[in-house]
């Protein structure tokens, strides 16, 4: 039990008394910064929980980072929790820091809802892998985070439960689909977040909300509990203040599972030790065509700098060609759009989630339920899918794009025969306006320029700050990695981050 004393600004746990900290200084911290202090009895668990809660109630309806929140039960957990680390039986890193759920990972007892109609009152019955491993080591989840429909949308925008605005300018968005957790990183309403990448949807939004986010090889993380958009390029990961943060969720939420299929048995899945500042001898490959027409000026000029900065600690950079990046955007929304059709064929108003009211069949309920449940960008989506599948163009654009997709892996993999990592720009421009990108879909398909190519051939990838245009809006870097690479990944982002931060 806890009890507070007001005069004092003490608060007793047990056999501890523990000085609060204020709580924008504790939201301040990183993850591991905190998981430290939670270890050392300097912060209970709870009083995290109460500085992350605290943040939502003032700044929640402003910025809509959540869906759903998980106040009754996230006390139970802290206590529980609280009584675990007490005892030494939790001393992981970040045993007792609160972390957001993407609302498409599945949370026992807890809604998901994938931000659409269809899905409004689902509850699942088991949760994600990489969820319940995150619990393992002692996370508390204080909600479920926003997101695109189904994760399909760059801007988190086609939520049926609103938009998420972005922490740096409410009047743009926060990139998408995982817009709500890179958001909720970045005006401190938690320490990390969980979220999933299908063409970018990591990699964007921690691009626009100046946060770190990582995609990691195909196969790294159980997608087990993870809502399929495309199965063959879907893969969560994490979103975080800062490299160390990101390196170490990933750490946690890794490894082989039975239950996944597509779960690859890897050995070298201790990335923390990739925390080190020496880039010395690294070769960089920046490809041309990342910098064509398209691309803004500030968002050239800041990913080149960065590029300069690492060659100045003693990398080796230099350009060349990647062919078919014209390609990419169109295989993957052909490949993505096939699969969605495929893996939203469930959502019929039978098992669960919403039905329609006013029905004459059976027939006629399900063309009204999915009518009714699916959003906008979903439905164009899932009609794509369905026409690239059928009889008569499926050897035009389906088969067509998986060669190219094949094409497209062969091209990477030579670029990786001479150089450790691939240095771009994370999207065009920085975060557009509320509104832009709805009106234009094409335009905002072509804003996944620059990440597809990593979900296509299924590459790790990591986007991280590296400026500001003249909004003082983030700019993000993007460094790719050959496959099972995560460690030179995460080895050249921490020595950009620290180079930075001397700045």
């Amino acid at each position: 039990m806890t009890d507070t004393a007001p005069e004092s600004g003490a608060v007793f746990l047990g056999e501890y008394k523990i000085k609060r900290i204020a709580v924008m200084e504790l939201l301040g911290l990183t993850a591991v910064e905190l998981g430290k202090k939670i270890a050392t009895k300097e912060v209970p668990v709870r009083e995290a929980l109460d500085a992350v809660y605290t943040r939502m109630d003032a700044v929640e309806e402003k910025y809509h980072c959540y869906i759903t929140q998980n106040r009754e039960k996230a006390y139970e957990e802290a206590v529980q929790i609280q009584a675990r680390i007490d005892a030494g039986e939790l001393r992981g890193p970040l045993a007792g820091v609160p972390v957001a759920i993407k609302d498409n990972l599945c949370t026992e007892g807890l809604m998901t809802t994938c931000a659409s109609k269809i899905l409004y009152n689902f509850v699942p019955a088991y949760t994600a892998t990489a969820v319940k491993k995150l619990q393992e080591a002692g996370a508390v989840i204080p909600g479920k985070t926003n997101m695109d429909e189904f994760a399909m949308g760059s801007t988190t925008e086609t939520s049926a439960f609103g938009v998420t605005k972005n922490p740096w300018d409410a009047s743009r968005v926060p990139g998408g689909s995982s817009g709500g957790s890179a958001a909720a990183v970045a005006a401190g309403e938690c320490w990390y977040a969980l979220g999933s990448d299908t063409g970018g949807s990591i990699r964007q939004p921690a691009a626009h909300c100046g946060v770190v986010g990582i995609k990691p090889t195909y196969g790294t993380v159980s997608r087990y509990g993870l809502v399929a958009y495309a199965s063959s390029m879907d893969q969560i990961g994490p979103l975080a203040k800062d490299v160390t943060d990101a390196a170490t969720v990933l750490e946690i939420i890794s490894g082989c599972d039975a239950k996944d299929s597509t779960s690859i048995q890897r050995k070298n899945t201790q990335f923390t030790k990739a925390l080190v500042e020496d880039v010395r001898g690294l070769k960089i490959g920046i490809p041309r065509e990342y910098f064509g027409d398209g691309l803004d000026p500030e968002v050239a000029a800041a990913v080149k700098k960065a590029a300069e900065e690492l060659k100045a600690a003693g990398a080796v950079v230099e350009e060349f060609d990647i062919p078919l990046v014209e390609y990419a955007i169109p295989a993957y929304y052909t490949i993505a759009d096939a699969e969605a059709s495929s893996n939203l064929e469930r959502f019929d108003g039978i098992k669960y989630g919403y039905r329609a009211g006013d029905y004459k069949d059976l027939h006629d309920m399900y063309k009204k339920t999915r009518s009714e449940g699916f959003g906008p960008e979903v439905k164009r989506r899932i009609m794509l899918g369905v026409f690239v599948l059928s009889s008569g163009y499926y050897d035009a654009y389906y088969l067509k794009a998986l060669k190219v997709r094949t094409l497209i892996k062969k091209a990477f993999d030579d670029a990786f025969a001479k150089y450790d990592v691939i240095l771009g720009p994370v999207a065009p421009t920085t975060a557009p306006k509320l509104g832009e990108s709805l009106s234009d879909p094409l335009k905002m398909y072509l804003s996944d320029v620059y990440t597809v190519s990593a979900n296509l051939a299924g590459l790790p990838a990591i986007s991280l700050p590296c400026g500001r245009d003249h909004n003082g809006l983030p700019i993000g870097l993007q460094l790719i990695a050959d496959c099972f690479r995560e460690d030179v990944l995460i080895r050249t982002a921490y020595t950009y981050e620290k180079i930075r931060g001397k700045q």
